[in-house]
């Protein structure tokens, strides 16, 4: 038999006006209608496969604060723009923020294209925001954060094995009063790196401060701020922190200074990420190296894979970190270290 949109009417109850506007993607009509529409349409065979001629990287934002114009997601965005090259992928850059008056529209119009597939970068997105995504039309593939009940084929970065990793550095340095700079705005990142840092010292048989376990805003002006605000409390440091990442770290670092702590000399410090301006900072910080364009280039060459094989299972692409050793780790005297 064949269909067209008065057939498909019929089948569906929706009017011909309300399908053809379904089915080229139009404004009017609402989520869930389009998407049983479209459903219709390609078991009877009237849609085929669509042809996906680009990529859209779509940048998510929640608070905005964790995702900003840093090297860390330059290097990122660079690495996903040089694997759609080889590919043979235009890319295009999707700015997306729950904060703009257009959010819901624009998010309508994302997930029914289905001239695009989506390389979603969820760095600032938690299960609950992830839903929308699952009634996409098009192929979506996640970056930088992992959702458990999801299922979505996604490249992360290996979060709780890298702080577990910058703890065991500190502990064979003779440290055992080790805290945590989180971050006060929560993503699945910052919970995986927390966790990470629990486990390691549970393994120890260390038990952490729970007052050393500090929110800071994750950016650098924000923890410098907040890590003032909590110094002005005259508490006492452990002799080392991990931080949640390395804006973090660095503006703890600098409201530790003001307050005449000495780093390395009277407390240490680890980041995570590797950013450039980690090497020039006094003193240089040690921190996990996260490979941003490999990730992003992982990403790519999986969401190329299920463009072309919708039925993929999904998987999880985890990339490994390395520990880069500098100046901001003091070695204590084993014998003397605090127990």
């Amino acid at each position: 038999m064949k269909y067209n949109i008065a057939k498909l009417s019929e089948l569906t109850g929706f009017s011909p006006a309300t399908v053809s506007n379904a089915l080229n993607n139009k404004k009017g009509v609402n989520r869930e209608t389009a998407e049983k529409i479209i459903k219709v349409a390609r078991e009877v065979g009237y849609l085929s496969a669509p042809k996906i001629s680009s990529i859209k990287l779509v940048i998510y934002k929640v608070s905005g604060l964790v995702i900003a114009d840093t090297p860390f997601f330059i290097a990122l965005i660079e690495g996903v723009e040089r694997a759609c090259r080889e590919t043979g992928y235009d890319m295009t850059v999707c700015n997306i923020s729950q904060k703009d008056a257009d959010y819901q529209e624009r998010l309508q119009e994302l997930i029914m294209d289905t001239s695009s597939a989506i390389l979603l970068l969820a760095t600032e997105l938690m299960e609950s925001d992830m839903e929308l995504f699952t009634h996409a039309v098009c192929p979506v593939v996640v970056l930088d954060a992992w959702f458990h009940q999801m299922q979505f084929d996604t490249a992360v970065t290996n979060n709780e094995d890298s702080t577990h990793a910058a703890v065991d550095y500190l502990i064979k340095n003779g440290h055992r009063d080790i805290g945590f700079l989180d971050s006060s705005t929560l993503t699945k990142n910052f919970l995986e790196r927390r966790k990470g840092y629990y486990f390691a010292m549970r393994e120890h048989h260390l038990h952490p401060r729970r007052e050393m376990m500090i929110g800071l805003t994750p950016t650098m002006d924000g923890a410098y701020k907040d890590m003032c605000e909590f110094l002005k409390g005259k508490v006492t440091l452990p002799t080392a922190f991990v931080a949640g990442n390395d804006i973090i770290a660095l503006g703890a670092m600098k409201a530790m200074k003001e307050f005449g702590y000495r780093i390395p000399d009277d407390v240490s410090l680890v980041g995570f990420d590797d950013m450039p301006f980690c090497e020039i900072s006094t003193p240089t910080l040690t921190t996990i190296r996260f490979y941003q364009q490999e990730l992003g280039r992982m990403a790519v060459e999986r969401l190329t894979k299920r463009i072309k094989n919708p039925e993929l299972v999904p998987i999880r692409i985890q990339i490994s970190t390395k520990l880069i050793v500098r100046e901001s780790v003091k070695q204590l005297d084993m014998e003397k270290a605090p127990l």
